[in-house]
């Protein structure tokens, strides 16, 4: 689901940077705010977490390819902004150490993959768990919200994808960078993660039954939108 480098017109990942760069400011004052010291170490492991994860990548018909983010995860755990960090974080050095994404590509990785989906998968856990949740409902509700968070971040990529031939062509009508248009980029993208999108919640699920099996808890539903 990393976007690489000359995908992506100048007008739409100049315009995800202009997002993604206050975004994370914001995100950072709200995190320093509402995380516990206690908590700051987690943040860290949520980040090397969601770096290790999406380094294996499965190929994926239609020319992509899969991979878990743990970003739902993490925002069940720590809440959504400061999953966005963490996933943030992961993207960065990613993308400037190993070339895995684009850096150009940067912002767009980041808003599907650390905007979209922590903050999708979220919601979409607190809305599945409901207000008085038991713990079987608690691990199934991730489960659940890490495969939705993981399929609307890969809409959000197709889409993006798919709108680059009508942003940028040349004189001759040629795509001048991501080639493919809507009706081919988004079921590329949303097919594949159908299917993918259930080791994401195997992963989400697990997780966090093995959290509740050790004693380690989940945090209360009350603190939405943290």
């Amino acid at each position: 689901m990393h976007i690489p480098d000359g995908y992506l017109a100048p007008q739409t990942y100049l315009s995800f940077f202009a997002f993604i760069v206050p975004y994370l400011a914001v995100a950072t004052r709200r995190v320093k705010k509402t995380l516990r010291l206690r908590q700051a170490p987690l943040l860290a492991l949520g980040a090397a977490f969601t770096f290790v994860v999406m380094m294996f990548n499965i190929p994926l018909p239609g020319g992509t390819s899969g991979h878990a983010v743990g970003a739902v995860l993490v925002a069940i755990l720590l809440g959504p902004w400061a999953a966005s960090l963490a996933v943030s974080v992961a993207i960065i050095l990613q993308a400037l150490l190993f070339g895995d994404g684009g850096i150009t590509a940067i912002g767009a990785n980041c808003f599907n993959m650390a905007v979209v989906m922590p903050f999708v998968g979220y919601y979409g856990y607190r809305l599945a768990a409901g207000a008085d949740p038991g713990p079987r409902r608690r691990w199934l509700a991730g489960a659940v919200a890490g495969y939705v968070g993981l399929n609307a971040a890969a809409l959000c990529c197709g889409v993006e994808l798919g709108l680059q031939p009508l942003l940028a062509a040349g004189a001759d009508g040629r795509p001048l960078y991501a080639p493919y248009p809507l009706a081919v980029a988004v079921p590329a993208m949303v097919l594949g993660h159908l299917v993918f999108g259930l080791a994401e919640a195997l992963v989400t699920g697990l997780v966090l039954r093995h959290l509740q099996r050790t004693g380690a808890g989940l945090p209360d539903l009350a603190g939405a939108g943290r």
